[in-house]
């Protein structure tokens, strides 16, 4: 039997700022699973509502998060726009604001608030194991193809995905691709490795 699906637009506050994401929960249930799903660098498109609303099919409320509700989604013309977008995020506003949405979903009545979890996509698969890192009350984390090491740190980007995972503090799971020439190998022995 499917179950049925209600989406609608989702606001939360942080420090000041409103911030905009978009839920889709099992439309007759009380009191389901939470989950946050953050996206690739391209942010809150039709593709990601599609994918909540498959969550949501499943049993989960999923809130995807707009990481641009500030400054509006980018143009990303080609990889090097790509790249740009990825350095300019500062990872502490990223995660004050997943740590915020966290605490919001886990506070919607249709959600039980101890059963949250957190996933994510390429870069959203990056912010989500650093937010497993860093942010309280998560039950658990499933990272697609998230970057694990950072070129190099600075005041934007202090600590790489590898260096916060000492701190992990739920259930991960964290997906690979072998040949994923911006994931190294390398990377993923160095976190199974941290992590074991």
């Amino acid at each position: 039997m499917a179950i049925s699906v209600h989406s609608e637009p989702f606001v939360f506050e942080r420090a000041g700022d409103t911030l905009r994401g978009h839920l889709a929960r099992p439309a007759a249930a009380d009191r389901v699973p939470g989950l946050l799903l953050i996206p690739d660098v391209f942010g809150l498109s039709p593709h990601y509502r599609d994918v909540a609303a498959r969550f949501a099919a499943e049993g989960f409320a999923t809130l995807v998060i707009d990481l641009y509700s500030r400054e509006g989604a980018p143009n990303l013309p080609d990889m090097a726009a790509v790249f740009a977008c990825i350095a300019a995020l500062p990872d502490a506003r990223v995660l004050a604001d997943v740590d915020a949405a966290v605490r919001a979903l886990a506070a919607h009545p249709a959600v039980r608030g101890d059963a949250v979890g957190i996933t994510g996509y390429c870069l959203g698969g990056q912010y989500a194991l650093m937010a497993a890192c860093t942010v309280e009350s998560l039950a658990a984390c499933v990272s697609w193809y998230g970057m694990l090491r950072y070129a190099e740190t600075n005041a934007r980007k202090p600590a790489s995905p590898l260096d916060l995972a000492p701190r992990l503090r739920c259930p991960y799971l964290g997906l690979f691709g072998g040949e994923d020439a911006l994931i190294p190998g390398a990377d993923v022995a160095a976190l199974r490795a941290i992590l074991t």
